[in-house]
């Protein structure tokens, strides 16, 4: 007998069962599978009150015991005190760790904050940064209430925050399901090979297997599994299952059976004849004549790769003006090459998803995705299906950072409940996640610059090469984005870019926060500071002489995107509020003996991806005062949720709680591109704010015709329609529900900066970086949800000094090494420094009520910061990510594998 949140359950735990499972199999799905290593403590509960990881726990010695969840903890109308910190300080963003969290933090009594990175180093979060995650155990409330009609600009706490402090809101898994059948996949022990055969029978026999699926059984349909909204971005060189295995642990085969471990059984039975070709994981080498060729059997021009023959996938070689001689007429010339690392998004909720069989035949796939439309179509089309008989349905997603805008399990459940007839679930484990899912484009970013005595830019070369992998979603536009607004921010009458995105037989790669322009502003911001030097000049002060302006064109070579504008500009006023910042000593004392240094650096990015970004809304109101937003976008802790209610309850006058969002769902909602660039925000927030005042009128001029007055003098307010001397309620106005709708096509796009700032100390002995003081200036327009803004710009923050410092994915021969988060190192509290956050005064013209998005640009300048201080401290520039101690150390010791020169 176990006991759980106050019941007894007599179900016996399997053999070798974990806690975890168990208690999901009990329905407590607010446990959740994050690592299953004990790293992460997504599945942290109270086993006789001693917090404890259930993914490491066995089940069975929980027997006689009482296990609390956060479930047990308290319920949305009943919240436990810590729940309710944690809903006040906006202590969250996507919640999958929340859960753990706040049981881990109830057991805390009269913990100093010092303290608290070691107490709570157990729990990770990917998302915030922490900050928020400390105030809630203080009890600090940074969310407030608005009035009715006031809720823009409002630090408005997220609408499901209730249900995610609890564990009652669901994720892609936690629905009940019933005679669901599981996949375990095999994959290939080699980096290239061909399958000669593959003998499944013995896997089929296994009692409890389904269906055993391979390349014979798939559709022979080439696709991407990037998504976006023109598929034609995309090279068209993947399969569901492929007889060429082009990197380790490709999908060979995937049994269909009635439980994992029967499925991971069965997997081992399966017989394959491989021969082995030869592989190539250099990017360079794999551009030369004679290299192994990754997908020389594609054709060009159906698969869109650029060079099948040179594995080049896509390319950029183009000039503006003459570099030549801009880089001969300069006073001042500095040249170096960058290399930017594989990182993992490390979103603690695995890729899954779960297909089944509707009443009336159509196919329903419930994923884990920022994308379910543009899912649904590339479902129906590499499975032969109408559009209209595919839905895909997103629940709330815990974290993406770009990759879960990919097509990565669907395929597999989709296929194999259309085989079986039955519902079908395919989960991903945490090595999985680092081992097959596509990654951050490692880069190598070569930079030459020059400018005359005053500091003015004479030339700018950009020359860049990317690791697609094995695959090329999203390689050209990871590529040229990169190469975008980096080099367009600033003003050079002689600019060339030479870029060209690779394939090798290594890990794929994919979008990533920043969508490759982190990877290339850590060079170009480095060698700006490279070049203030060389000049004598202030490294903010070289940027003001430098950057854009409004009445600018934004050239990247000859090419120009017509639809990108000066929507606003705020980059002056954040350059101005880091270098006040810097200069005014806030931030913690450097150690006795450690050297000291600060650096800054800029970013720009557009507020929408190019080429089309659509989103349609409906905003309905009951007879009740409630309104209901139709929304196709999903959340993942973006806080795009938030920000819709706000504009609804800002526009229509009422307040927060009486507006509620139905979201991703692709058979109810109206049609939405995805959650990706930022665009919850600037596209569908956008059209919300155009349903709601259309709504807004609707309502107004029925009124009016009914109370017999002009329209004008008509005002709406939260229980009806208020008039000159008389008012109307919500339900003598209506007798059904009022809809109105708005759409947005994402054009023309405006321009978001940010501008980041640290001051650092290195330890000469050990090459240690600390951290002491680090601002970022953002300019996101009219701020709409001030806490969850700064929220977005620390966990930005945080993952920019991950990937800066810390996190990095080892391959060898095409092999990932690195397979656990110990072994990976996110960010633990004790890793994150407080950033201050400040906000530049802009209004957007474009944005909804003035404002930008500002989702995944506060990544992007942290890592050329974080490399210029530590420059400015030991006086030798790094020049590969990360900047881990060992690397600082063999650098200070003037060891040549320690830098990139």
């Amino acid at each position: 007998m176990i006991g759980i949140n106050g019941r007894s359950h007599d179900a016996q735990p399997g053999p070798g069962q974990c806690l975890r499972t168990y208690l999901r199999e009990q329905g407590g799905v607010e446990v959740k599978k994050g690592c299953d290593a004990g790293d992460c403590g997504a599945c942290s509960v109270l086993v006789d009150g001693v917090p404890t990881h259930a993914c490491i726990y066995p089940a069975v010695r929980a027997t006689g015991r009482e296990v609390t969840t956060v479930a047990g903890l308290g319920t949305p109308e009943n919240l436990h005190p810590v729940q309710q910190r944690f809903l006040a300080a906006a202590g969250f963003q996507c919640g999958f760790c929340t859960a753990g969290m706040i049981v881990t933090a109830s057991t805390l009594q009269d913990v100093d904050d010092a303290d608290l990175p070691r107490v709570m180093k157990g729990n990770l979060c990917r998302c915030t940064g922490y900050r928020s995650i400390r105030d809630a155990i203080a009890g600090t409330v940074n969310t407030e209430r608005p009035a009715a009609g006031e809720a823009y600009g409002a630090s408005v706490a997220a609408p499901a925050g209730a249900r995610v402090v609890t564990g009652r809101e669901r994720y892609a898994l936690d629905e009940p399901a019933t005679d669901l059948l599981h996949i375990a996949v095999l994959g290939s022990p080699h980096p290239h090979a061909r399958i000669i055969s593959i003998d499944v029978s013995r896997a089929a026999a296994v009692e409890g297997v389904r269906l055993v699926l391979t390349h014979e059984d798939a559709p022979d349909v080439l696709f991407s599994t990037a998504r976006h909204e023109n598929r034609l971005d995309d090279p068209d060189d993947t399969r569901v299952l492929d007889p060429v295995l082009r990197f380790r642990g490709q999908r060979v085969a995937a049994v269909v059976a009635d439980s994992v471990a029967i499925a991971e059984r069965a997997r081992e039975l399966i017989e394959v004849v491989y021969e082995v070709l030869p592989a190539v994981h250099d990017p360079h080498r794999a551009r030369r004549p004679g290299a192994p060729l990754v997908h020389g059997d594609k054709d060009p021009l159906t698969s869109r790769i650029a060079e099948p023959g040179r594995n080049v996938v896509a390319q950029l070689h183009d000039e503006h003006g003459d570099v030549a001689a801009g880089l001969a007429a300069a006073h001042a010339r500095v040249s170096g090459t960058w290399q930017t690392a594989r990182v993992s998004h490390a979103a603690l909720e695995t890729h899954g998803a779960r297909a089944w069989l509707a009443d009336d035949g159509s196919l329903v796939v419930r994923t884990s995705s920022q994308v379910p439309f543009l899912v649904r179509t590339e479902l129906a089309r590499i499975l032969d299906l109408p559009v209209d008989r595919v839905r895909v349905v997103v629940g709330r997603v815990g974290g993406g950072f770009g990759g879960k805008q990919e097509l990565i399990v669907e395929d597999l459940v989709a296929l194999a409940t259309l085989r079986t007839g039955r519902p079908v679930q395919y989960e991903l484990s945490r090595e999985d996640q680092f081992t097959i899912v596509p990654c951050r484009h490692p880069m190598t970013v070569s930079v030459e610059l020059g400018a005359a005595e005053d500091g003015t830019l004479t030339a700018m070369h950009v020359d860049v090469v990317t690791d697609t992998g094995a695959y090329g979603n999203h390689a050209p536009g990871v590529m040229f984005h990169g190469c975008h607004e980096s080099v367009a921010v600033y003003r050079c009458p002689n600019k060339r870019v030479d870029a060209e995105a690779v394939y090798t037989h290594n890990l794929p790669s994919g979008a990533f926060r920043g969508y490759g322009l982190g990877q290339v502003i850590f060079a170009i911001e480095s060698a700006m500071d490279d070049l203030a030097r060389e000049l004598g000049l202030d490294p903010i002060e070289l940027r003001r002489r430098n950057v854009i302006v409004p009445g600018d064109p934004m050239i990247v070579t000859a090419i120009e995107e017509s639809d990108l504008t000066y929507g606003s500009y705020g980059l002056d006023q954040c350059l101005d509020l880091v270098d006040e910042a810097l200069a005014s000593g806030r931030g913690a004392e450097a150690p006795p003996g450690w050297d000291v240094g600060s650096g800054s650096a800029l970013a720009m990015i557009a507020t929408i991806p190019p080429r089309g970004h659509h989103s349609a809304v409906r905003v309905s109101v009951d007879p009740t005062g409630t309104y209901t937003i139709d929304v196709g976008t999903a959340e993942f802790g973006n806080g795009t949720t938030t920000v819709h209610v706000q504009l609804v309850a800002h526009e229509l006058g009422t307040t927060p709680d009486r507006v509620r969002v139905r979201q991703s769902d692709t058979a109810t909602s109206g049609y939405d591109t995805g959650a990706y660039g930022s665009t919850g925000s600037v596209v569908a927030g956008k059209a919300v704010q155009i349903a709601a005042e259309r709504l807004r009128g609707e309502l107004l001029s029925l009124a009016a015709r009914r109370l017999g007055v002009a329209t004008g003098s008509c005002r709406l307010g939260p229980d009806g329609v208020v008039g000159p001397s008389s008012s109307l309620a919500f339900d003598e106005l209506l007798v059904d529900e009022l809809s109105a709708d708005g759409s947005h096509d994402g054009t023309p796009r405006s321009i978001a900066f940010n501008v980041h700032g640290f001051r650092v100390a290195v330890r000469p002995a050990t090459g240690e970086v600390r951290i002491l003081q680090s601002v970022q200036a953002v300019d996101a327009g009219v701020v709409i949800n001030p806490e969850q803004l700064r929220g977005q710009v620390e966990g930005g923050t945080a993952q920019g000094i991950g990937s800066a410092l810390y996190e990095e994915m080892t391959l060898q021969d095409g092999e990932v090494l690195t397979r656990t988060f110990r072994d990976y190192r996110v960010p633990q509290m004790a890793d994150i420094p407080p950033t201050e956050v400040l906000f530049a005064d802009t209004v957007d013209e474009l944005g909804p009520r003035g404002a930008k998005s500002m989702s995944e640009a506060p990544y992007n300048p942290v890592a050329p910061a974080l490399a210029n201080a530590i420059r400015d401290a030991v006086g030798t520039r790094p020049y590969e990510l990360p900047m881990s101690r060992d690397r600082i150390w063999r650098l200070l010791n003037h060891d040549p594998e320690g830098s990139t020169p």
